[in-house]
């Protein structure tokens, strides 16, 4: 037990310290509202008790990164980086954990809660849920083996949330790759940061709903997605029937699950690519197939760009100054 225990702290050492020493090199934050050392003075420690949680959070379970990753994506692409996604249905609030895009699947909530009691034993008041999940996202980001960077603070909590733009602006699985488009312009993302933003899917898991019409009947005519590979479609189907299955899990990247790296621009060029939205990438737009094929190659410039589109990404509408609460629990607004 006592060697466990002297491993266990040793994992956790190296993870924080891989967050930490990241940051030395990281990519500047950008300018504006928010501020990287907004806690420098009102809650020194906060950085660091985030990294803590997210690395024994990630250390009993692996999926865990790509879910908090996850979780910072869906709640910034509706109504900005404000913590909506967070809170459960009560009064007036119908919850966005209810929506298409993240029920059954959006999870990490019980680490936001860890991390959040734990600002709150330090720091009363002090650090919101929005923070907390922009943080996360990108300790998770590095304690898988990707890049880091300093991530802009000062984002306030939401008081409601929306269930409709939850189901409206968050690209879906079967979109077309101009409704991709169209959906990121809408939050001032470009193509460079919609093809390094989902670069995120080197990581995590999709449920076999997600990609099913790919398997049988991808266009309505009882056939498959043409730009599916046949043995990778014939190694999916045992446990992606026709019907049934439908939350069973796959590896969104199969050869590196668990590493952040540019596994998944690789497999998109060999047509392994497990949702149509990121196939499409490659087969729809000579652009953004030109980013696929420069992601595969040069993991660095990936790394790079992936890094400036988050911090891009968690500068979308954040509510600042007098805007919003500073939460006490993440899961309902502060009268409540």
């Amino acid at each position: 037990m006592a060697g466990e225990a002297a491993t266990r702290r040793g994992l956790m050492a190296t993870a924080l310290a891989a967050v930490f020493f990241s940051l030395s090199s990281a990519i500047p934050a950008a300018s504006g509202q928010l501020d990287p050392h907004f806690y420098d003075h009102s809650c020194p420690q906060a950085q660091q008790i985030v990294a803590s949680i997210v690395g024994k959070a990630h250390y009993k379970d692996p999926r865990m990164a790509a879910s908090l990753l996850r979780l910072h994506f869906h709640d910034c692409f509706v109504k900005g980086c404000d913590a909506s996604l967070l809170l459960d249905s009560s009064g007036s609030i119908v919850s966005e954990k209810r929506s298409n895009p993240n029920r059954d699947s959006a999870r990490g909530f019980e680490v936001i809660d860890e991390i959040k009691a734990a600002l709150e034993a330090a720091c009363p008041g002090t650090v919101s849920c929005a923070d907390i999940l922009a943080l996360a996202a990108r300790d998770s980001t590095v304690m898988t083996g990707g890049p880091g960077w300093m991530v802009p603070l000062g984002r306030r909590d939401s008081r409601g949330a929306s269930v409709q733009g939850s189901n409206n602006d968050i690209p879906a699985p079967n979109n077309t790759l101009p409704t991709i488009i169209t959906k990121f312009k809408l939050q001032g993302l470009d193509i460079v940061d919609l093809v390094a933003l989902l670069g995120s899917h080197t990581i995590g898991d999709s449920r076999c709903t997600s990609f099913r019409q790919r398997l049988y009947n991808q266009t309505g005519n009882g056939v498959p997605d043409r730009t599916l590979d046949v043995s990778y479609a014939a190694a999916l189907r045992p446990r992606c029937p026709r019907s049934g299955g439908d939350q069973n899990l796959f590896f969104l990247d199969p050869v590196t699950p668990f590493k952040f790296d540019n596994q998944y621009y690789k497999n998109l060029l060999v047509y392994r690519g497990l949702l149509s939205s990121d196939e499409v990438l490659l087969t729809d737009s000579p652009a953004t197939a030109e980013l696929v094929k420069l992601y595969a190659a040069n993991q660095d410039i990936f790394f790079q760009h992936f890094a400036q589109s988050m911090v891009k990404m968690g500068n979308i509408s954040p509510l600042t100054g007098g805007n919003g609460e500073i939460r006490k629990h993440c899961r309902r607004v502060n009268h409540n």
